[in-house]
Parts: structure tokens; C-alpha cells; sequence
């Protein structure tokens, strides 16, 4: 049997002819029922197959059992070589079988001409009539009954339906240099066609690194230390990482192609597929609340913009966006306001209050308040130290995630003072100092040092951040700006990850004077939740960089208000006044609600404002009088203090005030608050909301917009058209094209899902 087994492995490829294949199909038949025949210690073998030892009675046992081992070896050799040899040519047999009988017929009813008659012969009649290429095959001595193959066959090994396309060429070997794979070069699946944003595998994210490349179709598979890389991308090639890099097992590579091959087409996925593993905080639209009940509501400012570019992102790809990601006071904040301008920055930034009817409710009305802070000239900048944290995980490789954040570096270096400084800290598995506190006198040096920043590793972001703060208090300056900003796609998955623990750690050094903003960039990881935490708990900002332009937005054109302060921990209160108002919403601000009492607590932490910033606020009001959405209390009266059986009211406000404006601030380098107040009065209002300042009706419009993709309940008919019209008419002057940009957004949505 050892010798049929060899020359079966060693002989050439039959050619394809029905004979050869009996043949060979006989032979190994015969060696697997001769393998499968019991074994005798002392039986006489077949002819032309060598005999096992004979074993005597002073035999030991280990070599009946070595003899017992190699019988087993070549039973599973001959399985394997019948499995090989036979499912091909029985489902060959098949095809042959079938296309003679429908040829003979059909050339038979269509009177071929004799050319295409000789196309009958049979494989049997060439194969007796040509000369044999290869010597036949020796016979074992006892040949087992054939099978009928026909019938056996068609049983046993049933053709597929329809039949696969013919059989490809033999995949060319490995290099000699490497070592044999676990798998066979033959078996490695073919590289995916591209596919869709929305139908990229899950396993395609490679753990624990997370080095896949969005926005490719891409796999990886480590051969014996090798990176085997398959990608379909229309962007150029990434440089190939570190060798430290862990890869993806073999298992993925395999997942990936059956995937490919047989899984779930991309058309059927969901839309938002490609976000699944994305992570932003839960809230759901604020709630309306009776005046009676919660006259006063209390939140802290934001003026993060990270939500806005996200969405942005996600429809230009043709998605709606997660509802958790939409952020609408994000989204209002992230355009330029024209406000009134404080004068001076003792008093850092100036409330103006306008009262006008809603757009999409009937008798209701929207209180806009529209803050503008102070803008600090170039040459008044105090100085600042900079440290860039800057993940450089497998999972930064992408073009849109480490080589945008290294442009958009660029772009910071170019917008800093001479005198400024400014360090490097990486992260992957490990953390480096890549650049030592450096002046940006030195530009050429510190563009060295991010030219010089590559991918590849874990994510130890903690260690990280404290590498960070590290390097940020040795080179503390006390008259200046000392501020960390961190540029990752998601997780810390190495180290401390716990937000809350992060939280506290950043709160302890957001005390010493070093503050903390965060850029985020990518998809499909980025864990939104913990970068808004990290920068509200850093008296920082978090933004999202999803192209070069929004780089230069944030780091170049409003540079001053991403890194220098002109107010901390800002907080506005509004009470309602109940003899004017039945109930209220506030749109947005859903993640940065206080209580009541947090408003003249100075220990609690709120948000902060930078030089040039602009912060707006809307709530929805139902006047008295007017249909409300939550109704009056029957025995309401009981619980609100009365004298002389009406609704009690601040003394001189009667019912020309709709409510009280209170802000609470610090000065950057000030511990007690100061406080600023706005009565609501019915001056302020305005008859028709086309009558309103264009910079409120295009931030309404940009509110009605985020409440469409948050699925807030309140806009009732009020949908995309109607958002393009208000803006439309408020567009007014666009300079960088942000607001066009946002009504290109507004009909794009409309086809999205």
C-alpha cells in the first residue's frame, strides 16, 4: 500500500479523460478498503505491497503497537487521497455523463454537420485510440468489486446546482525562504472585491491593536512571522508597521473570505454597520417640564463641535447618524455666530436674549440666548506650553486618522507664538517622549519630530496621559497657557480604561493649571463617551477631525479658541416665571444638565470658554394660555406658593417677564465665581420669526436639523424642506462656506437611512 501511495503522490496530473480517472479512482478505492481491512500481526499482505515485520512471541509490545500506529497512518493517507481524488472526478464523471447525452440528442435532432458529431466520441473511445502518455498503474492483487459509478457516485457525492465555474489554476508555491504555512498556499482565500462602508466585516478589526484600515477591504494573516497583507482600496498603500505590531490570526483571514464569499450582502446590512462599535454617551432628548412644578433650569455651557463634523461624516458617506452621537448644542455651536461683542475682557463675553416664535409649533415660542465671547488679538496671547499626545496604535494607520492628525499639527505649529513650546508624547503599547519640550522658534525640528511619528501597537492611553501631564508640569509656565491635546481614534485598551477612574485622575490635575482638549479621528472604534469625558473633566474642548479642512478650522482659524481660555466653569440658569409660562424644553444640552444647587457651588466644574468663542442656548416655551404639552395639575395650586390666591411672581416682574437670566464664571485664573443677569422681557421679543437677527434663524434652523436626526418628538410636520428654507434665508455672509456646506448636508439627509 506504501508503494500505490507513493506513486500516487508522485506521478503527473492525469490528463482529463474519463479512463484515467476510473483508474485512478480504482486505485484509491483499493487502498482504502485494504487500509481498512483488520489488522493481523501475522496475515499475509497483498501482492506489490510490502509485509510488516512479523512479530513473534518473545515480540515486545511497543513494536506491535509502532506496527498498529503505521497501519492507522495509512489508513487516514488513503482516506485523505480518496476524499482527494474522488469528489473532483465523480463530480467530473457527472458533467461528462450529462453533456454527452444532451449533445448526442441535440445534434442528432439539429442534423450537425460531421465536424461536430466527432464531439460525441467518448472519453473511453479517444483515450483507446491515442497512445497512453503515462504507464498504467499496477493492480493491487485482490481488486475489490468496482462501483457502479453512475449510480453510486450520484448518490454519494450529488452535484451542486448550479455547477461552479471551472477549476482555476494552481496557486503558485510560497518562496522558499519562508517556512511552510499551517494552511495551504492553494486555500488562501482571494482578496475581497471592495465593498461598502456599511459592509465591513466586524472581525475585520484587528485585535488587540486594531490594525485594519478603514475605508479598505482588508485582511491579515500572520505566515510564520510574515505579514501576508490582502486589500482592495482606492487609496494609496499605507507603509507596512512595525514588526511589533501584532497581527491578526490566521482565523480572521478565513472569516473575512467566507464572509466574502457567502455572508451577508453588503445591500442587506444596516446602514449604520460601520458605527456599531462606535461609543457615545446615551441621553435622550430633553424632556418638557412644568413651570410649576421645575420653574428653574441649570446647565453648564458647551462648546464642543465634535458631534457636528461626526454626523457630517456619516451623511456624506450616505448614513444618518447614530441618534447617540447627535449632540445639537454641538451642532448649533459649531458654526460662527455674528453676536454683540463684550468690550473688554474684564467682562469676558456679553448674553444677548431674543424671544421669537417657533417655526414648528404653533403659539410657542423659542427663547435664544447667544453668548460671544471676548477675542484675545494675536499679539495679547500669553504664551503657551503645549504637549501633543498622539496615539500611534495599529489602528492610527489609516489616512484618516495618524497622517490627517500629523497635517493638522502642522497646521497648529504654523498658528503658535516664537516663544511658545511645545512636546511630543506617543503612545501604543509603550509610551515615548518623541519630542522634548522644543521653542517653536525651532519649527524645522518639531516638523521633524511629526514627520518622524509611525503606527503600530497597543493603546496605553492612561499611561499615556500621565507621561503627558508629566512632561507638561516640568515645563509649567505659571503666566501662560499649559494645555494637553490628545489625538486618538478610540480606546484605551492597555492600562487604566475605567472612565471613571480616568475622570478622577484628570480632575486631581486639571487643579495644578493644566488643562486637556481632545481630537478625535476615525470611525468605527472611536469611543465618543470617553472622549467627552476626558474633556469636560479637562477643562478642555473636544472636536472631531474628519478632514484636513476641519483640521485647519480647529487648529488653525480658531486657534485662539481652542487653546486660550477667557472664562471657566460657565454655567446659566434660567427661572421661568410661572404667571407666563406653563412649561418648558431645553434643546440640547441633554449630557451637561446640573442641579439647581450646583449653580453657586463653586466646586463644581462646568464648562469653559475660549478667546473668540460663541455659545448659544434655545428653549422651547409654551406661553400661558397656549396649547402645552404637559398639562395643568389639578391640585396644582396646593404646591405652588400663592398670596392672595395667585401664582406668586419676583417682585417688579409682573407678567411682562417670561423669566430670569443668571450666568456664573470664573476669570482662567480666578477660584470664585462671578455672576451676570438678563431679565426675559416681552421687549426682547420679536412678532415673527422672519423678523428675528439672520444669526438666530440660521441657529434655530441648524437646532431643527439636530432634532430631525435625534428623532426628538416635538418638530411634528417641520422637516427637511423647511430647514433648508429658514437657513436658505439666513444664510447671509459664508466665507469659509460653512453654511453652505450645512444646507448641501440638510438635502443629503433627506436620502439618507
Amino acid at each position: 500500500m506504501s508503494d500505490d501511495l507513493d506513486h500516487l503522490r508522485n506521478m503527473p496530473p492525469p490528463p482529463p479523460r474519463l479512463a484515467a480517472r476510473k483508474r485512478a479512482l480504482a486505485a484509491g478505492l483499493a487502498a482504502f478498503r485494504q487500509a481498512k481491512a483488520p489488522a493481523t500481526i501475522n496475515s499475509e499482505p497483498a501482492k506489490g505491497i510490502p509485509a510488516p515485520p512479523r512479530l513473534t512471541l518473545a515480540s515486545s509490545s511497543n513494536a506491535g503497537s509502532k506496527v498498529m500506529r503505521a497501519r492507522t497512518y495509512y489508513a487516514l493517507a488513503a482516506s485523505v487521497a480518496v476524499v482527494a481524488l474522488g469528489a473532483p472526478m465523480a463530480f467530473e464523471l457527472w458533467k461528462s455523463a450529462q453533456l454527452h447525452s444532451s449533445f448526442g440528442d441535440v445534434s442528432a435532432s439539429l442534423n450537425l454537420p460531421e465536424p461536430l458529431r466527432q464531439a460525441k466520441q467518448t472519453d473511453a473511445e479517444r483515450i483507446a485510440a491515442a497512445p497512453q502518455a503515462t504507464a498504467p498503474m499496477p493492480a493491487p492483487a485482490q481488486t475489490p468489486p468496482q462501483p457502479r459509478l453512475e449510480g453510486d457516485l450520484k448518490i454519494a457525492l450529488a452535484p451542486p446546482s448550479p455547477p461552479p465555474a471551472p477549476e482555476p489554476a494552481p496557486a503558485a508555491p510560497l518562496p522558499a525562504s519562508l517556512p511552510a504555512p499551517a494552511f495551504a498556499a492553494a486555500d488562501v482565500p482571494p482578496a475581497p472585491a471592495p465593498m461598502p462602508e456599511a459592509a465591513k466585516s466586524k472581525k475585520a478589526e484587528l485585535a488587540p491593536d486594531k490594525g485594519r484600515a478603514d475605508g479598505a477591504a482588508r485582511t491579515r494573516a500572520t505566515v510564520a512571522g510574515t505579514d501576508v497583507l490582502a486589500a482592495q482600496s482606492n487609496q494609496p498603500a499605507l507603509p507596512a508597521p512595525a514588526p511589533a505590531v501584532a497581527m491578526a490570526e490566521a482565523g480572521d483571514l478565513a472569516d473575512t473570505a467566507t464572509s466574502a464569499k457567502g455572508g451577508t450582502p453588503a445591500e442587506s446590512m444596516p446602514q449604520q454597520a460601520e458605527d456599531s462599535r462606535d461609543k457615545h454617551p446615551a441621553a435622550a432628548p430633553s424632556p418638557v417640564h412644568h413651570v410649576a412644578e421645575e420653574p428653574v433650569s441649570t446647565f453648564s455651557i458647551d462648546v464642543d463641535t465634535a458631534a457636528y463634523s461626526f454626523a457630517r461624516r456619516a451623511i456624506n458617506a450616505g448614513q444618518l447618524p447614530q441618534r447617540a452621537a447627535v449632540r445639537v448644542e454641538e451642532m448649533i455651536n459649531y458654526f460662527p455666530y455674528d453676536y454683540p461683542r463684550p468690550e473688554t475682557a474684564a467682562v469676558p463675553f456679553r448674553p444677548t436674549v431674543t424671544v421669537a416664535p417657533s417655526p414648528w409649533a404653533e403659539g410657542h415660542k423659542l427663547v435664544h440666548i447667544a453668548i460671544k465671547g471676548y477675542d484675545i488679538q494675536r499679539a495679547e496671547r500669553p504664551r503657551a506650553n503645549i504637549v501633543l499626545l498622539v496615539d500611534v496604535s495599529g489602528s492610527m494607520q489609516p489616512a484618516d486618522r495618524l497622517p490627517l492628525l500629523k497635517n493638522a499639527w502642522r497646521l497648529l505649529v504654523d498658528e503658535l507664538q516664537p516663544q511658545d513650546t511645545v512636546s511630543i508624547v506617543t503612545y501604543a503599547s509603550g509610551v515615548a517622549t518623541a519630542l522634548a519640550p522644543t521653542k517653536v522658534a525651532q519649527k524645522q525640528k518639531i516638523i521633524a519630530a511629526i514627520d518622524r511619528l509611525g503606527s503600530g501597537g497597543g493603546t496605553a492611553g492612561a499611561e499615556g496621559l500621565q507621561r503627558a501631564y508629566q512632561l507638561a508640569q516640568e515645563n509649567f509656565d505659571a503666566r501662560g497657557v499649559n494645555r494637553i491635546i490628545l489625538g486618538t481614534d478610540g480606546d484605551f485598551n492597555l492600562g487604566i480604561s475605567d472612565v471613571g477612574q480616568l475622570k478622577s485622575f484628570i480632575e486631581q490635575k486639571r487643579a495644578s493649571g493644566i488643562f486637556l482638549s481632545v481630537l478625535g479621528v476615525g470611525h468605527g472604534n472611536y469611543n465618543d463617551e470617553l472622549m467627552q469625558a476626558l474633556a469636560q473633566n479637562g477643562n478642555g474642548t473636544a472636536a472631531y477631525i474628519d478632514t484636513l479642512g476641519e483640521a485647519r478650522k480647529v487648529l488653525a482659524e480658531e486657534v485662539g479658541s481652542t487653546l486660550f481660555p477667557i472664562a471657566k466653569d460657565v454655567k446659566i440658569q434660567i427661572e421661568f416665571n410661572p404667571a407666563a409660562v406653563s412649561d418648558y424644553r431645553l434643546i440640547g444640552y441633554e449630557t451637561r444638565a446640573l442641579k439647581r444647587e450646583d449653580f453657586n457651588n463653586d466646586k463644581v466644574d462646568a464648562g469653559d470658554i475660549g478667546s473668540g468663542h460663541t455659545v448659544t442656548a434655545i428653549y422651547e416655551i409654551t406661553p400661558r394660555g397656549a396649547p402645552g404639552l404637559v398639562d395643568d395639575l389639578r391640585y396644582g395650586a396646593a404646591r405652588v406658593p400663592a398670596v392672595d390666591g395667585t401664582l406668586r411672581v419676583a417682585p417688579g416682574a409682573g407678567e411682562n417677564e417670561y423669566g430670569f437670566l443668571k450666568l456664573r464664571y470664573k476669570l482662567p485664573d480666578e477660584d470664585t465665581s462671578r455672576l451676570l443677569t438678563v431679565p426675559v422681557t416681552r421687549e426682547l421679543e420679536v412678532k415673527r420669526i422672519e423678523d428675528a437677527p439672520r444669526e438666530v434663524r440660521f441657529s434655530v434652523a441648524v437646532a431643527a436639523f439636530g432634532q430631525l436626526l435625534q428623532g426628538a418628538p416635538y418638530l411634528k410636520d417641520f422637516g427637511y424642506e423647511q430647514v433648508l428654507a429658514l437657513a436658505g434665508a439666513a444664510r447671509g455672509e459664508d466665507t469659509f462656506g460653512y453654511r453652505a456646506e450645512f444646507m448641501n448636508l440638510v438635502r443629503l439627509a433627506k436620502s439618507a437611512r
